[in-house]
């Protein structure tokens, strides 16, 4: 690289996003992930020995997929060769193999190859990938936020160690942000700023395991509040509440709104509101709401609120439950949306959840009841001499409606669904 471009390298560098700016250069800043890079864990050892074999990272946004992709092609000496599987095609593999064959011809370097969000990748194109990856061309590094036994093909997949990485957790966010506002290199080291205890715990929680979130979030609000260089810069929870609102809707996932939002929801779905309801579901997807939970919330308003006045609405809250389960945001948002509608329109009643209730109260109060001996099945012949199942009716035998009891005595003639 030549001056100028060293030159302008390094003014890109300065004038990237905060969270590009601080990733880990070594594995001491790197945080999270213990479980596979720490000190004496195998991919860790496998990197030290230089022996890192094709991979698969899998696990949420915002966890160090590709941070952990480039330390390791820094470790190994690898040349780091990046493309997203959203905008990139075969004839981008293409040229990305002939240079990696070329790099290792001229100057015996390995090249690692970097997919981001490889499950994007088609048949074809993970295919084509293959036998380039099996003669060592490439070391390929893929990441997935889907599980990968259901989005890479087979045969690629069994070359690859598939590593799960987990959600960041809120002390390992709170690290990152005390690092980015003391570094004085790439963070904001320089500058006299004070944040709230307070608002760095609102933004270690609201960001959900995604440190990328949470370092866009601090920049946005120290940007907010910087309005006049070297002057001390004050940070409290609303300023943190209005930098999250500008770059990604959010509620606070753990406080008040978060119950207040889902309550609306409900309650729009019981007043027979489709309208309202889908407004309020929009506001908690949109917000970053986890879709099985809301998933799980409609499934139980399904039963609770619709019950047998129309079976059919739990099942179509058990399918966008299922959607959800599979595909995940944001394709699964018109699955919900489909189920919360529903639920707004169908006829209601609540008759089956009083009905368990009062079911439950009685069978607290009488535990100690014995099932009535016709009831009982009588596997043994001992079984059999004490009278279990005896004088019990069958009642696919009868054509008729078999006169039998089948509460303990104790609660007979006893009515628990009301319609």
């Amino acid at each position: 690289m030549d001056l100028f471009g060293q030159k302008m390298a390094e003014n890109l560098s300065r004038e990237a996003p905060l969270a590009d700016r601080l990733r880990p250069r070594d594995f001491l800043e790197f945080v999270g992930q213990e479980e596979i890079v720490g000190q004496g864990k195998m991919l860790r050892q496998l990197i030290d020995r230089d022996e890192t074999p094709s991979l698969i990272f899998w696990g949420p946004p915002g966890v160090g997929k590709t941070t952990l992709a480039r330390l390791i092609a820094e470790k190994t000496k690898s040349r780091f060769v990046a493309l997203s599987a959203v905008s990139s095609g075969l004839d981008a593999l293409r040229a990305l193999i002939k240079e990696a064959i070329e790099e290792r011809k001229l100057y015996n370097k390995r090249t690692i190859l970097f997919i981001d969000e490889i499950h994007r990748w088609n048949k074809a194109q993970q295919d084509a990938l293959l036998p380039h990856v099996e003669k060592g061309v490439v070391t390929l590094i893929g990441a997935t936020t889907e599980n990968p036994s259901f989005e890479v093909v087979g045969a690629l997949l069994s070359r690859c160690r598939v590593f799960v990485l987990k959600s960041l957790s809120e002390k390992d966010i709170k690290k990152l942000l005390e690092r980015a506002l003391t570094d004085k290199e790439y963070g904001f080291g320089k500058e006299k700023i004070k944040i709230e205890p307070a608002a760095l715990d609102f933004l270690a929680a609201t960001a959900d395991g995604d440190a990328r979130v949470a370092l866009n979030g601090l920049e946005m609000a120290v940007k907010s509040r910087n309005k006049n260089k070297g002057l001390r810069i004050k940070i409290d929870k609303e300023d943190v509440k209005e930098a999250l609102q500008r770059t990604h809707l959010i509620f606070d996932k753990k406080g008040e709104e978060f119950y207040n939002l889902i309550s609306a929801l409900h309650k729009s779905m019981r007043g027979s509101d489709p309208d309202a309801a889908l407004y309020w579901l929009a506001r908690m997807l949109e917000g970053g709401a986890d879709p099985l939970y809301v998933a799980r919330r409609v499934l139980r308003f399904a039963a609770e609120d619709i019950g047998i006045a129309d079976s059919r609405a739990l099942l179509v809250a058990n399918a966008a439950y299922d959607a959800c389960h599979k595909i995940g945001l944001p394709e699964c948002n018109v699955h919900l949306a489909e189920a919360v509608v529903y639920c707004a329109l169908a006829k209601k009643s609540n008759a089956l959840y009083a009905a368990y209730s009062e079911a439950a109260a009685d069978a607290k109060e009488t535990s100690h009841l014995g099932v009535p001996l016709h009831l009982r099945n009588a596997p043994t012949k001992l079984m059999k001499d004490l009278n279990y199942g005896k004088d019990y009716k069958y009642n696919p035998d009868f054509d008729k409606p078999v006169k039998q009891d089948y509460l303990p005595k104790e609660l007979k003639n006893k009515k628990y669904l009301k319609n």
